[in-house]
Protein backbone atom coordinates (compact mmCIF):
# COMPACT_ATOMS: atom_id res chain seq x y z
CA UNK A 1 0.00 0.00 0.00
CA UNK A 2 2.95 2.32 -0.54
CA UNK A 3 1.60 3.52 -3.87
CA UNK A 4 0.77 2.59 -7.44
CA UNK A 5 3.24 0.57 -9.52
CA UNK A 6 2.74 1.29 -13.20
CA UNK A 7 4.54 -0.21 -16.19
CA UNK A 8 4.29 0.01 -19.96
CA UNK A 9 4.87 -3.16 -21.96
CA UNK A 10 4.76 -4.11 -25.61
CA UNK A 11 3.10 -7.52 -25.88
CA UNK A 12 2.75 -9.70 -28.95
CA UNK A 13 1.37 -13.18 -29.47
CA UNK A 14 3.48 -15.16 -31.94
CA UNK A 15 2.13 -18.71 -32.23
CA UNK A 16 2.20 -20.23 -28.75
CA UNK A 17 4.58 -17.60 -27.36
CA UNK A 18 3.87 -14.22 -25.79
CA UNK A 19 6.72 -11.79 -26.39
CA UNK A 20 6.96 -9.04 -23.79
CA UNK A 21 9.14 -5.96 -24.08
CA UNK A 22 9.45 -3.91 -20.86
CA UNK A 23 9.18 -0.30 -22.04
CA UNK A 24 9.36 1.52 -18.70
CA UNK A 25 7.97 1.67 -15.20
CA UNK A 26 7.59 3.93 -12.20
CA UNK A 27 5.97 4.07 -8.77
CA UNK A 28 3.66 6.89 -7.75
CA UNK A 29 2.94 7.24 -4.02
CA UNK A 30 -0.59 7.32 -2.72
CA UNK A 31 -1.62 10.64 -1.16
CA UNK A 32 -0.86 10.33 2.56
CA UNK A 33 -4.51 10.55 3.57
CA UNK A 34 -5.51 7.82 1.11
CA UNK A 35 -2.79 5.47 2.35
CA UNK A 36 -3.90 6.06 5.94
CA UNK A 37 -7.53 5.42 5.02
CA UNK A 38 -6.64 2.17 3.22
CA UNK A 39 -4.66 0.90 6.20
CA UNK A 40 -7.61 1.87 8.39
CA UNK A 41 -10.05 -0.53 6.69
CA UNK A 42 -7.80 -3.58 6.81
CA UNK A 43 -8.81 -6.35 9.23
CA UNK A 44 -9.20 -6.53 12.14
CA UNK A 45 -10.48 -2.94 11.83
CA UNK A 46 -14.16 -2.39 11.13
CA UNK A 47 -15.42 -0.40 8.17
CA UNK A 48 -18.64 0.78 6.52
CA UNK A 49 -20.11 0.67 3.04
CA UNK A 50 -19.58 4.44 2.90
CA UNK A 51 -15.86 4.09 3.55
CA UNK A 52 -15.51 1.30 0.98
CA UNK A 53 -17.37 3.34 -1.64
CA UNK A 54 -15.20 6.41 -1.04
CA UNK A 55 -12.01 4.36 -1.15
CA UNK A 56 -13.07 2.55 -4.33
CA UNK A 57 -13.45 5.95 -5.95
CA UNK A 58 -10.25 7.45 -4.51
CA UNK A 59 -8.13 4.44 -5.49
CA UNK A 60 -9.68 4.44 -8.96
CA UNK A 61 -8.75 8.10 -9.33
CA UNK A 62 -5.19 7.39 -8.14
CA UNK A 63 -4.93 4.56 -10.68
CA UNK A 64 -6.30 6.85 -13.38
CA UNK A 65 -3.67 9.46 -12.57
CA UNK A 66 -0.93 6.80 -12.65
CA UNK A 67 -2.15 5.43 -15.98
CA UNK A 68 -2.34 8.93 -17.43
CA UNK A 69 1.18 9.68 -16.22
CA UNK A 70 2.54 6.49 -17.78
CA UNK A 71 0.63 7.11 -21.02
CA UNK A 72 2.24 10.54 -21.38
CA UNK A 73 5.75 9.89 -20.07
CA UNK A 74 6.48 6.21 -20.75
CA UNK A 75 4.22 5.20 -23.65
CA UNK A 76 4.77 8.25 -25.87
CA UNK A 77 1.02 8.80 -25.92
CA UNK A 78 0.38 5.44 -27.58
CA UNK A 79 -1.36 2.51 -25.88
CA UNK A 80 -4.11 0.02 -26.65
CA UNK A 81 -5.16 -1.25 -23.26
CA UNK A 82 -4.88 -0.71 -19.50
CA UNK A 83 -4.87 -3.62 -17.05
CA UNK A 84 -5.50 -3.05 -13.35
CA UNK A 85 -5.02 -5.63 -10.61
CA UNK A 86 -6.67 -3.38 -8.02
CA UNK A 87 -5.87 -2.70 -4.37
CA UNK A 88 -6.70 -5.73 -2.23
CA UNK A 89 -8.48 -4.89 1.02
CA UNK A 90 -9.91 -8.32 1.83
CA UNK A 91 -9.14 -11.87 0.73
CA UNK A 92 -11.72 -14.30 2.09
CA UNK A 93 -10.24 -17.71 2.91
CA UNK A 94 -11.75 -20.38 5.13
CA UNK A 95 -9.65 -23.46 5.76
CA UNK A 96 -8.13 -24.51 2.45
CA UNK A 97 -10.67 -22.69 0.26
CA UNK A 98 -10.84 -19.13 -1.04
CA UNK A 99 -14.45 -17.95 -1.07
CA UNK A 100 -14.10 -14.38 -2.29
CA UNK A 101 -11.80 -11.42 -2.72
CA UNK A 102 -12.19 -7.64 -2.87
CA UNK A 103 -9.96 -5.25 -4.79
CA UNK A 104 -10.71 -1.54 -4.87
CA UNK A 105 -10.01 0.91 -7.69
CA UNK A 106 -13.08 1.61 -9.84
CA UNK A 107 -11.90 1.07 -13.46
CA UNK A 108 -14.35 3.61 -14.90
CA UNK A 109 -12.04 6.38 -13.67
CA UNK A 110 -9.13 4.85 -15.60
CA UNK A 111 -11.18 4.49 -18.78
CA UNK A 112 -12.49 8.03 -18.46
CA UNK A 113 -9.04 9.53 -17.91
CA UNK A 114 -7.24 7.63 -20.66
CA UNK A 115 -9.97 6.84 -23.18
CA UNK A 116 -8.63 3.27 -23.23
CA UNK A 117 -10.40 0.00 -22.48
CA UNK A 118 -9.55 -1.46 -19.07
CA UNK A 119 -9.25 -5.08 -17.93
CA UNK A 120 -9.80 -5.25 -14.17
CA UNK A 121 -11.09 -7.49 -11.35
CA UNK A 122 -8.68 -10.22 -12.44
CA UNK A 123 -8.93 -12.49 -9.38
CA UNK A 124 -12.67 -13.09 -9.02
CA UNK A 125 -13.19 -15.46 -11.97
CA UNK A 126 -10.37 -17.71 -10.76
CA UNK A 127 -12.04 -18.00 -7.35
CA UNK A 128 -15.39 -18.74 -9.00
CA UNK A 129 -13.62 -21.58 -10.85
CA UNK A 130 -12.42 -23.09 -7.58
CA UNK A 131 -9.05 -21.37 -7.40
CA UNK A 132 -7.57 -19.07 -4.78
CA UNK A 133 -7.32 -16.05 -7.05
CA UNK A 134 -3.71 -15.83 -5.89
CA UNK A 135 -0.88 -15.94 -6.53
CA UNK A 136 -1.62 -14.99 -10.13
CA UNK A 137 2.13 -14.58 -10.64
CA UNK A 138 2.13 -18.29 -11.45
CA UNK A 139 0.63 -17.47 -14.85
CA UNK A 140 3.71 -15.47 -15.83
CA UNK A 141 6.28 -17.58 -14.01
CA UNK A 142 5.40 -20.95 -15.51
CA UNK A 143 5.42 -19.50 -19.05
CA UNK A 144 8.65 -17.60 -18.40
CA UNK A 145 10.76 -20.27 -16.64
CA UNK A 146 9.47 -23.46 -18.24
CA UNK A 147 12.52 -24.03 -20.47
CA UNK A 148 14.96 -24.06 -17.54
CA UNK A 149 17.03 -27.15 -16.80
CA UNK A 150 16.83 -26.93 -12.99
CA UNK A 151 14.06 -26.59 -10.42
CA UNK A 152 13.44 -22.88 -10.01
CA UNK A 153 11.21 -20.82 -7.78
CA UNK A 154 10.02 -17.36 -8.77
CA UNK A 155 9.68 -15.50 -5.46
CA UNK A 156 7.65 -12.33 -5.05
CA UNK A 157 8.05 -10.47 -1.77
CA UNK A 158 5.18 -8.05 -1.36
CA UNK A 159 3.07 -7.72 1.76
CA UNK A 160 2.62 -11.47 1.37
CA UNK A 161 5.38 -13.63 -0.10
CA UNK A 162 4.59 -16.19 -2.78
CA UNK A 163 6.53 -18.64 -4.90
CA UNK A 164 6.00 -20.42 -8.18
CA UNK A 165 7.95 -23.67 -8.46
CA UNK A 166 8.85 -24.59 -12.05
CA UNK A 167 10.62 -27.93 -12.56
CA UNK A 168 11.49 -29.64 -15.86
CA UNK A 169 8.77 -32.07 -16.92
CA UNK A 170 6.44 -31.26 -14.01
CA UNK A 171 3.35 -29.05 -13.64
CA UNK A 172 4.04 -25.69 -12.04
CA UNK A 173 3.05 -25.14 -8.42
CA UNK A 174 2.38 -21.73 -6.83
CA UNK A 175 1.25 -20.59 -3.39
CA UNK A 176 1.61 -17.91 -0.75
CA UNK A 177 4.37 -18.90 1.67
CA UNK A 178 3.25 -16.44 4.37
CA UNK A 179 4.14 -12.87 5.31
CA UNK A 180 6.63 -10.97 3.19
CA UNK A 181 6.67 -7.36 4.34
CA UNK A 182 3.24 -7.32 6.02
CA UNK A 183 4.36 -8.12 9.57
CA UNK A 184 7.56 -6.10 9.20
CA UNK A 185 5.54 -3.01 8.25
CA UNK A 186 2.98 -3.67 11.00
CA UNK A 187 5.80 -3.94 13.55
CA UNK A 188 7.38 -0.69 12.33
CA UNK A 189 4.07 1.11 12.81
CA UNK A 190 3.51 -0.56 16.18
CA UNK A 191 6.86 0.31 17.76
CA UNK A 192 6.83 3.89 16.41
CA UNK A 193 3.26 4.73 17.30
CA UNK A 194 2.38 5.00 13.62
CA UNK A 195 5.24 7.36 12.70
CA UNK A 196 7.13 4.75 10.64
CA UNK A 197 5.46 2.80 7.86
CA UNK A 198 8.43 0.48 7.31
CA UNK A 199 11.94 -0.33 8.46
CA UNK A 200 13.79 1.42 5.63
CA UNK A 201 16.52 -0.83 4.18
CA UNK A 202 16.04 -3.17 7.14
CA UNK A 203 18.34 -0.91 9.19
CA UNK A 204 16.63 -1.49 12.54
CA UNK A 205 16.34 -5.25 11.97
CA UNK A 206 20.06 -5.36 11.19
CA UNK A 207 20.78 -3.97 14.68
CA UNK A 208 18.63 -6.55 16.45
CA UNK A 209 18.91 -10.23 17.30
CA UNK A 210 16.47 -13.03 16.55
CA UNK A 211 14.38 -14.07 19.55
CA UNK A 212 14.07 -17.88 19.18
CA UNK A 213 11.03 -18.18 21.46
CA UNK A 214 9.08 -15.62 19.43
CA UNK A 215 10.17 -17.17 16.14
CA UNK A 216 8.93 -20.57 17.33
CA UNK A 217 5.54 -19.13 18.31
CA UNK A 218 5.17 -17.39 14.94
CA UNK A 219 6.23 -20.46 12.94
CA UNK A 220 3.64 -22.58 14.77
CA UNK A 221 0.83 -20.81 12.89
CA UNK A 222 -1.27 -23.51 11.16
CA UNK A 223 -1.10 -21.75 7.78
CA UNK A 224 2.44 -22.93 7.13
CA UNK A 225 1.42 -26.59 7.42
CA UNK A 226 -1.37 -26.34 4.83
CA UNK A 227 -0.72 -28.08 1.53
CA UNK A 228 -0.80 -25.96 -1.64
CA UNK A 229 -2.65 -24.54 -3.43
CA UNK A 230 -3.21 -22.00 -0.68
CA UNK A 231 -3.37 -18.24 -0.22
CA UNK A 232 -3.44 -15.77 2.63
CA UNK A 233 -3.36 -12.03 3.27
CA UNK A 234 -3.28 -9.18 5.75
CA UNK A 235 -6.61 -10.30 7.17
CA UNK A 236 -4.53 -13.08 8.79
CA UNK A 237 -1.03 -11.60 9.14
CA UNK A 238 -1.64 -8.23 10.79
CA UNK A 239 -0.78 -6.32 13.95
CA UNK A 240 -3.17 -8.42 16.02
CA UNK A 241 -1.28 -11.53 14.90
CA UNK A 242 1.90 -9.98 16.27
CA UNK A 243 0.27 -8.87 19.50
CA UNK A 244 -1.03 -12.39 20.19
CA UNK A 245 2.42 -13.87 19.63
CA UNK A 246 4.11 -11.29 21.86
CA UNK A 247 1.67 -12.03 24.68
CA UNK A 248 3.08 -15.56 24.79
CA UNK A 249 6.74 -14.55 25.10
CA UNK A 250 6.71 -11.21 26.93
CA UNK A 251 8.49 -7.98 26.04
CA UNK A 252 10.67 -7.91 22.92
CA UNK A 253 12.72 -4.86 21.97
CA UNK A 254 11.81 -3.18 18.70
CA UNK A 255 15.01 -4.04 16.84
CA UNK A 256 14.82 -7.65 18.03
CA UNK A 257 11.18 -7.86 16.93
CA UNK A 258 12.08 -6.74 13.42
CA UNK A 259 15.08 -9.07 13.27
CA UNK A 260 12.82 -11.96 14.25
CA UNK A 261 10.24 -11.06 11.61
CA UNK A 262 12.95 -10.89 8.93
CA UNK A 263 13.96 -14.38 9.98
CA UNK A 264 10.32 -15.53 9.86
CA UNK A 265 9.93 -14.41 6.24
CA UNK A 266 13.30 -15.91 5.27
CA UNK A 267 12.70 -19.27 6.97
CA UNK A 268 9.15 -19.77 5.71
CA UNK A 269 10.23 -18.96 2.14
CA UNK A 270 13.29 -21.21 2.41
CA UNK A 271 11.30 -24.07 3.96
CA UNK A 272 8.79 -23.90 1.11
CA UNK A 273 11.56 -23.90 -1.50
CA UNK A 274 13.44 -26.78 0.16
CA UNK A 275 10.28 -28.88 0.32
CA UNK A 276 10.09 -28.79 -3.48
CA UNK A 277 13.77 -29.27 -4.30
CA UNK A 278 14.39 -25.73 -5.53
CA UNK A 279 17.97 -25.01 -6.59
CA UNK A 280 17.56 -21.43 -7.86
CA UNK A 281 15.30 -18.64 -6.62
CA UNK A 282 14.43 -15.64 -8.82
CA UNK A 283 13.23 -12.85 -6.53
CA UNK A 284 11.19 -9.72 -7.16
CA UNK A 285 8.93 -7.31 -5.28
CA UNK A 286 9.44 -4.64 -2.66
CA UNK A 287 11.27 -6.99 -0.31
CA UNK A 288 14.19 -7.15 -2.74
CA UNK A 289 15.03 -3.57 -1.67
CA UNK A 290 15.58 -4.73 1.93
CA UNK A 291 19.24 -5.82 2.14
CA UNK A 292 18.76 -7.32 5.61
CA UNK A 293 15.97 -9.54 4.34
CA UNK A 294 17.92 -10.52 1.22
CA UNK A 295 20.94 -11.48 3.33
CA UNK A 296 18.73 -13.66 5.53
CA UNK A 297 17.21 -15.29 2.47
CA UNK A 298 20.61 -16.10 0.98
CA UNK A 299 21.70 -17.67 4.25
CA UNK A 300 18.52 -19.70 4.68
CA UNK A 301 18.25 -20.78 1.03
CA UNK A 302 21.83 -22.03 0.77
CA UNK A 303 22.86 -24.12 -1.19
CA UNK A 304 20.14 -22.85 -3.54
CA UNK A 305 21.17 -19.67 -5.33
CA UNK A 306 19.29 -16.37 -5.10
CA UNK A 307 19.11 -13.90 -7.98
CA UNK A 308 16.68 -11.13 -8.83
CA UNK A 309 14.36 -11.06 -11.84
CA UNK A 310 16.46 -8.20 -13.23
CA UNK A 311 19.05 -10.77 -14.30
CA UNK A 312 16.42 -12.33 -16.59
CA UNK A 313 15.17 -9.06 -18.03
CA UNK A 314 12.20 -8.22 -15.78
CA UNK A 315 12.77 -5.31 -13.36
CA UNK A 316 12.31 -6.70 -9.84
CA UNK A 317 10.47 -3.64 -8.55
CA UNK A 318 7.96 -3.74 -11.42
CA UNK A 319 7.43 -7.44 -12.04
CA UNK A 320 3.89 -7.41 -10.64
CA UNK A 321 2.99 -4.50 -12.90
CA UNK A 322 4.30 -6.44 -15.90
CA UNK A 323 2.37 -9.49 -14.67
CA UNK A 324 -0.78 -7.36 -14.69
CA UNK A 325 -0.07 -6.24 -18.25
CA UNK A 326 0.34 -9.89 -19.28
CA UNK A 327 -2.93 -10.93 -17.63
CA UNK A 328 -4.79 -8.10 -19.33
CA UNK A 329 -3.22 -8.95 -22.69
CA UNK A 330 -4.18 -12.63 -22.43
CA UNK A 331 -7.81 -11.71 -21.81
CA UNK A 332 -7.71 -9.12 -24.62
CA UNK A 333 -6.28 -11.76 -26.98
CA UNK A 334 -8.89 -14.34 -25.97
CA UNK A 335 -6.28 -16.66 -24.46
CA UNK A 336 -7.33 -18.20 -21.11
CA UNK A 337 -4.86 -17.94 -18.23
CA UNK A 338 -3.89 -21.39 -16.99
CA UNK A 339 -3.98 -21.45 -13.19
CA UNK A 340 -4.90 -25.10 -12.66
CA UNK A 341 -1.62 -26.00 -10.96
CA UNK A 342 -0.97 -22.65 -9.36
CA UNK A 343 -4.20 -21.37 -7.78
CA UNK A 344 -6.09 -24.67 -7.95
CA UNK A 345 -8.76 -23.54 -10.42
CA UNK A 346 -10.67 -26.24 -12.29
CA UNK A 347 -9.26 -25.09 -15.63
CA UNK A 348 -7.88 -22.20 -17.64
CA UNK A 349 -10.16 -19.16 -17.67
CA UNK A 350 -10.40 -15.76 -19.31
CA UNK A 351 -9.86 -13.51 -16.31
CA UNK A 352 -11.27 -10.12 -15.49
CA UNK A 353 -13.91 -7.65 -16.56
CA UNK A 354 -13.67 -5.28 -19.53
CA UNK A 355 -14.62 -1.61 -19.26
CA UNK A 356 -14.87 0.16 -22.65
CA UNK A 357 -12.78 3.23 -23.39
CA UNK A 358 -13.98 6.30 -25.25
CA UNK A 359 -15.06 4.29 -28.29
CA UNK A 360 -16.77 0.98 -29.07
CA UNK A 361 -15.09 -2.11 -27.67
CA UNK A 362 -13.31 -3.90 -30.52
CA UNK A 363 -11.35 -6.96 -29.48
CA UNK A 364 -8.89 -8.72 -31.78
CA UNK A 365 -9.75 -12.12 -33.22
CA UNK A 366 -9.36 -14.69 -30.40
CA UNK A 367 -6.13 -16.65 -30.24
CA UNK A 368 -6.34 -20.07 -31.87
CA UNK A 369 -3.36 -21.66 -30.10
CA UNK A 370 -2.72 -22.22 -26.42
CA UNK A 371 -0.02 -20.00 -24.98
CA UNK A 372 2.84 -22.10 -23.59
CA UNK A 373 5.76 -19.68 -23.30
CA UNK A 374 6.68 -16.12 -22.40
CA UNK A 375 9.78 -14.56 -23.90
CA UNK A 376 11.06 -11.30 -22.41
CA UNK A 377 12.81 -9.28 -25.12
CA UNK A 378 14.72 -6.02 -25.31
CA UNK A 379 13.12 -5.02 -28.60
CA UNK A 380 10.70 -6.53 -31.05
CA UNK A 381 9.70 -5.82 -34.64
CA UNK A 382 5.96 -5.94 -35.24
CA UNK A 383 4.89 -8.64 -37.66
CA UNK A 384 1.72 -8.90 -39.71
CA UNK A 385 -0.79 -11.47 -38.49
CA UNK A 386 0.22 -11.39 -34.81
CA UNK A 387 -1.98 -10.21 -31.97
CA UNK A 388 -0.27 -7.16 -30.52
CA UNK A 389 -1.00 -4.65 -27.80
CA UNK A 390 0.71 -2.06 -25.69
CA UNK A 391 -0.55 -2.23 -22.09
Amino acid sequence: MDGVDVAVAELRLAGDTVELVPVGHTELPYPAELRTALLGVLPPNETTAEQVCKLDTAVGQAFAAAAGHAFATLADGRADLVASLGQTVYHWVEGDRALGTLQLGQPAWIAEATGLPVVSDLRARDIAAGGHGAPLAGVLDQLWLRDGTETQAALNIGGIANITVVAPGKPALAFDTGPGNALLDAAARMISGGVWHQDVDGDLAAQGSVVPELLDVLRADPYYALAPPKSTGKEHFHEGHLTSALEKVGHVAGDDLLATLVELTATTVADACAAHGVTRVVASGGGVRNPTLMAALRRRLDPATLVTSDTLGLPSEAKEAYLTALLGFLTWAGSPADTTGTTGARGARLLGTLTPGSGPLRLPAPATTQVTRLRVRDNVTEKVGETHARA
